[in-house]
């Protein structure tokens, strides 16, 4: 399988996180514009999601960003993506997002990048879409969320064929070889 030409990241804007996440998303960005795949996130400057962007912008790599009007209104828009979409509410970032993606990568983030992934995997569960979701496990940081889900299995509120919608790799390499 051909690598996807367009991947959705999904990741933090908190900037004061440890350095392994930081250098994650820095290599995520560098591999893909590398790898010639064009990326897709939430169009921020700040946190995990300004490293991403840079990264794959200073490899030669384009990166489209979408971002509500009220969070440019706070000055956190990356002024110099390949593109810059602004849009009126999170709804329509996150099915723009959507739209424009082949694939799905979930770094380590907070409750943003939470609801994004728990969405992304509502609409596979639901037979929305067929698109790879992978979780980017950097440091263990997603084991709890994997723990949430196994208990939600085993409870039988999940059933076990949606408890592997979600790809799980530990390090950046393993996401492009899970997508090839």
């Amino acid at each position: 399988m051909p690598l996807p030409s367009t991947l959705c990241v999904y990741c933090a804007s908190a900037s004061d996180v440890a350095q392994p996440y930081k250098d994650a998303a820095v290599e995520l960005g560098r591999t893909a514009a590398e790898q010639g795949i064009d990326l897709v996130y939430g169009g921020g400057r700040v946190g995990l999601m300004g490293l991403l962007a840079d990264a794959a912008l200073a490899a030669g790599g384009r990166v489209t960003g979408i971002i509500p009007g009220h969070i440019v209104e706070m000055e956190v828009a990356h002024q110099t993506l390949t593109e810059l979409i602004v849009v009126g509410t999170m709804h329509e970032r996150k099915k723009m997002m959507f739209d424009r993606s082949d694939a799905f990568v979930i770094l380590p983030g907070g409750m943003g990048t939470l609801d994004e992934m728990l969405e992304i995997l509502t609409w596979k569960q639901l037979g929305l879409h067929d698109k790879p979701v992978i979780l980017a496990n950097i440091g263990g940081y997603w084991d709890r969320l994997l723990a949430v889900i196994d208990h939600g299995v085993d409870e039988g509120f999940i059933r076990s064929r949606h408890a592997h919608l979600l790809q799980e790799v530990n390090d950046i390499p393993a996401i492009f070889a899970a997508l090839s």
